[in-house]
């Protein structure tokens, strides 16, 4: 087994990713960190705390999906784990992927229960579901950890923040878009794995505990850009063609709702050139589209089963609650703090 750790100036959550890791109750695996050209003492760090973790250096920072890649030419193990940095995982984190790997033969790959790092019962995430219109759910996403979410399921995809792949697929499918840098990478991989007639398994067992978008959030012009460039790249690549049509008015109605999420927000400058990159690399992405469509195995049908119809009320909320001026988080820690 191989864990890959990217990281880009993240040294102040390496000690609990790293840890954690030591103490995991399965051992027989090699931890792979990929340091994005870090300029905090990043790598130095890790050399000499935890000499067992092999550091791949590159000189600049070349984005998630690169630095994995990176990782993964390295990897010896059959089952490959991607994790987060800004990670927690719990001791028998790896020993029940394991189980999972051999339960479930025919999955290629499997999601984590990814909780919120300073909120251990809330659940950031469980796997992710796909809309009609080629968009994610979350599943699980700000609910109570409980009897819910206690059994395996199938699930759409697996968040690569910490997430399992057997070698055998990713030599079958490839592995992560580097034209994606970040975000929705993964759910890129999980529609080609779909397509090719894998399925993802959610694991209850296994915990991770998570700062949501330690990063990212930092950044919020940037997590704009990619994350709705990139959802372009996905619906254009992956999505078999009847099923555009079929959905192609939900698709309006997440880009009318969207445009006016991002105006709201104060970021729809992000926004927009996110689109207009998207429709200039339009032919690379149909290129890339043919020969996917042309390896698909999954029937449209089968597919189509698979993607929620009932969605719109879940976006529509989400702009509704930031015409308000408040985000999901923030509505629920402010309507917990009133009741309270």
């Amino acid at each position: 087994m191989s864990v890959i750790v990217v990281n880009w100036n993240g040294k102040h959550f390496l000690d609990a990713c790293l840890s954690a890791l030591r103490a995991q109750t399965c051992q027989d695996f090699e931890t792979i960190l990929v340091d994005n050209g870090s300029e905090d003492g990043s790598v130095d760090f890790v050399r000499e705390r935890f000499p067992e973790v092999f550091v791949l250096t590159l000189n600049q920072n070349r984005g998630f999906s690169a630095a994995n890649n990176a990782g993964y030419e390295i990897a010896r193990g059959d089952l490959i784990f991607l994790l987060n940095n800004d990670t927690e995982a719990h001791p028998n984190w790896l020993e029940e992927m394991q189980k999972a790997f051999r339960e479930y033969p025919e999955a290629g790959s499997f999601a984590s229960k990814m909780l919120v790092f300073d909120d251990r019962k809330c659940i950031d995430v469980c796997g992710f579901a796909i809309t009609n219109a080629g968009t994610t759910i979350d599943l699980g996403r700000d609910e109570q950890d409980g009897i819910a979410w206690s059994e395996p399921r199938k699930v759409f995809g697996a968040c690569a923040g910490a997430a399992g792949y057997r070698r055998t697929m990713l030599e079958d499918i490839g592995f992560l878009d580097e034209d994606f840098f970040m975000t929705y990478e993964d759910l890129d991989l999980s529609f080609r794995a779909q397509l090719r007639g894998y399925e993802c398994v959610f694991v209850p067992g296994a915990i991770v505990y998570h700062h949501y978008r330690a990063t990212m959030k930092k950044h919020p012009s940037r997590q704009v850009f990619y994350s709705q460039r990139n959802i372009e790249f996905v619906y254009l690549k992956n999505m078999p063609f009847r099923l555009m049509l079929r959905s192609l008015p939900q698709r309006l109605l997440y880009e009318a709702g969207g445009a006016a999420y991002f105006i709201r927000t104060g970021t729809a400058g992000a926004f927009l050139k996110a689109k207009t990159d998207a429709a200039r690399k339009l032919p690379m992405m149909l290129r890339k589209r043919k020969e996917i469509q042309a390896s698909a195995k999954g029937a449209n049908r089968q597919l189509h089963a698979l993607m929620v119809d009932d969605w719109l009320v879940l976006k529509w909320k989400k702009l509704w609650q930031a015409w308000r001026g408040r985000s999901p988080r923030t509505l629920k820690a402010h309507t917990e703090k009133r009741v309270s």
